[in-house]
């Protein structure tokens, strides 16, 4: 039985010859609304999703709280979740499920933020251009298939396409106690860690929707034990669309545990001076096999931050 984690299915649903069909992002952003996902390689059939009403904002001009209580909804894409947006210029929270925002769940390949930053700091790269070695086979029984990334990889190249084998060899070097260490500084999800190669893909380490975006805050203000220099190559690696209009940086995310998959999209958008950090996460029964589910945690985020300005 093939399994497929995070590092699998970042880019779209892996084919039985090991290819990718990839998510189209322009598509996207442009007809999140309907969402209609054509995939490539093996798969010859447009599957489609309607999602309606998924996002009203309502705004209360009478509101003094730092939060506003919009009508953010997922329950158009078939799945569970929640959706995290905040305004840093209006300091406002947007939240559908204010309950949800704070329930913890294995942050996947959005765990390669901060895994970045730590290799980085401790001097285990020297840049985003360093090269790792392949070393020589992975557990494709647990991990999939995907010949295309089994070779010598740039640091970037690897947070980008999300190989996960990567990240693994980065924490061969780094030692436990140094993650603790920085998770703790940065006040980073549940802060546990184990001996495992991917404790952020399976647990134990967890994190909530609302401290995804806490601590992508924390990055932009600069206020995490990294240096400038560190950050600044994040920032390189993290950008995913840059125009005349707005620069988005995002990392997307797919993990699983206790029966269920996990599937995020966070990061921020900078459209001239103001910005929108934002985290989603869906997640249904491992069992459940709709192929639109890494589709419609970009869709939903999108739809939600096109209705308050930032696209």
């Amino acid at each position: 039985m093939l399994l497929i984690d995070a590092e699998q299915v970042e880019t779209g649903y892996p084919t039985n010859d090991g290819k990718n069909s990839h998510v189209n992002f322009h598509y996207l952003k442009n007809k999140s609304c309907n969402l209609i996902v054509q995939a490539k390689d093996n798969y010859s059939k447009l599957m489609s999703r309607k999602i309606s009403s998924l996002i009203y904002v309502l705004l209360c001009a009478t509101c003094s709280f730092s939060q506003i209580k919009p009508t953010l909804s997922v329950s158009g894409c078939g799945f569970e979740g929640c959706v995290s947006i905040f305004d840093y210029n209006n300091n406002k929270w947007l939240v559908n499920e204010e309950v949800e925002s704070f329930k913890q769940m294995v942050p996947a390949s959005t765990f390669k933020i901060i895994h970045l930053l730590i290799a980085l700091e401790t001097g285990t790269i020297a840049d985003e251009h360093t090269v790792i070695k392949w070393p020589g086979s992975i557990d494709t029984a647990l991990y999939g298939y995907r010949p295309s990334t089994y070779r010598d990889m740039t640091v970037k190249e690897a947070f980008e396409v999300s190989a996960g084998w990567v990240f693994m060899e980065l924490a061969k070097k780094i030692g436990r106690e140094e993650y603790v260490e920085y998770l703790e500084a940065c006040n980073y999800g549940n802060l546990k860690v184990s001996n495992e190669p991917d404790f952020w893909n399976f647990g134990p380490l967890a994190i909530s929707t609302r401290n995804q975006v806490e601590f992508l805050v924390k990055i932009y203000e600069g206020n995490v034990p990294f240096s400038k220099r560190n950050l600044e190559i994040l920032k390189r690696v993290m950008v995913m669309e840059k125009n005349y209009d707005y620069t988005l940086r995002a990392k997307t995310g797919w993990g699983w545990k206790d029966g269920k998959d996990v599937g995020w999209w966070v990061g921020y958008v900078e459209k001239h001076n103001h910005v929108y950090f934002f985290a989603t996460r869906l997640a249904k029964d491992r069992n459940d096999k709709d192929p639109s589910f890494s589709q419609c945690r970009i869709a939903v985020t999108l739809e939600a931050l096109r209705n308050i300005g930032a696209f």
